[in-house]
């Protein structure tokens, strides 16, 4: 871990929303606090020390496990996050404590000048991420949100090929997030409960990359069941969305499926699970020019007549695989220094919110649910 010296010379240049860290002799790590030592928290902790533009500066965790972690780690130790950012007053700092919280101490965080990253989802409520993002933009202080698929270079690449015209105009797309949860996962009582469910634990991120990739949601449609645990929360959806431009959506979601077709399960990004015995695809974007399948980024397209009737190309589409977590941090880093604005905001990650709270009004009123009419941003 690296510490400052009294011989080295820091020169702050304040920007909006960044700290500019310079030294005398090269830039800096940026000091970066983890608020929450819960399993989110340790993992941000453990990719920090991984990067090499940020160190852990500090943990806040009220739990006596939190104190013992952070002495493990050699880093200062606060049960009250406030303390923590008025005493060590860091360059930065991640939120990773219960969503009820998140407008707590983003807030905290921006009325001292310090970037925050808070963990998906923004918040609890619609209300709670519109103040988050309302005190960033009026303080000029970033907020980030951690929807960090948005950092695997298989989502930029893809973003790059649609943005290029590669699928022309986006006509559908359908998106599997089918996976098995084992049962003692649901031994924690919250997650039997409404809100504890895979709409708000994994599909925000299905929506977020919807969002990301496609543009923004017009319209919801859903089914939810819980026939197969039959707990007071959902394990299986379908869902439809148009989107602005006018391409439809189909997501199919189900957290009790003996079933590969899951981007966590898919892509790699984590080692958390097993690797794949062969390539799963688990998006499929389809355009007027061209379709793509992620996460194995194969590209079909027509290399002479456009028809049914003529042969269809597959290209792979190659990309260096990455850590899009380190990469999240790496990112953290930037946007403290000035070097980069944020890809994903606090506004941003309201609209993620929104869209997928839609899911669930959508499917307890049998109706079409307009995220837009939802709350005025």
């Amino acid at each position: 871990m690296e510490s400052n010296s009294n011989s080295d010379q820091l020169v702050l240049e304040a920007s909006p929303g960044a700290t500019q860290i310079k030294r005398g002799c090269g830039m800096s790590r940026v000091a970066v606090a983890v608020i929450g030592a819960g399993a989110i928290g340790r993992a941000h902790c453990e990719t920090i020390r991984r990067s090499e533009s940020c160190r852990l500066a500090a943990i806040a965790e009220p739990a006596a496990a939190g104190k013992t972690y952070a002495e493990s780690l050699g880093v200062p130790w606060y049960a009250d996050a406030r303390d923590l950012l008025g005493i060590m007053k860091p360059d930065a700092a991640i939120i990773a404590t219960p969503n009820a919280t998140h407008r707590e101490f983003a807030i905290a965080c921006i009325e001292r000048g310090i970037v925050a990253l808070v963990e998906k989802p923004i918040a609890s409520t619609l209300a709670d991420a519109a103040a988050i993002a309302a005190a960033s933009e009026r303080a000029g202080v970033a907020v980030l949100v951690g929807h960090h698929r948005r950092h695997n270079p298989i989502t930029r690449r893809a973003r790059s090929l649609i943005a290029e015209g590669a699928l022309g105009r986006l006509t559908s797309a359908t998106v599997l997030a089918t996976f098995y949860k084992p049962a003692d996962y649901f031994e924690v009582a919250w997650r039997r409960e409404p809100g504890g469910g895979p709409v708000l634990i994994n599909l925000i991120h299905e929506i977020d990359l919807v969002r990301h990739l496609c543009g923004e949601i017009a319209s919801v449609q859903a089914v939810v069941s819980n026939a197969v645990r039959g707990f007071d929360v959902e394990d299986s959806a379908a869902i439809l969305l148009r989107l602005a431009g006018g391409a439809l959506v189909t997501l199919s979601l189900s957290d009790t499926a003996a079933s590969p077709w899951s981007w966590d399960l898919a892509s790699g990004e984590s080692l958390n699970y097993p690797p794949q015995p062969a390539a799963v695809q688990t998006h499929f974007l389809s355009g007027t020019e061209g379709a793509l399948a992620l996460p194995t980024l194969d590209y079909w397209h027509y290399s002479s007549a456009k028809s049914w009737f003529a042969p269809i190309s597959r290209d792979s589409v190659g990309v260096e695989r990455g850590d899009p977590y380190l990469a999240q941090i790496d990112h953290l880093a930037r946007v403290v220094r000035g070097s980069e604005a944020p890809l994903i905001t606090a506004r941003d990650g309201m609209l993620t919110l929104r869209a997928t709270m839609a899911v669930h009004k959508a499917a307890k009123t049998g109706q079409i649910v307009r995220p837009d009419q939802e709350m005025e941003l």
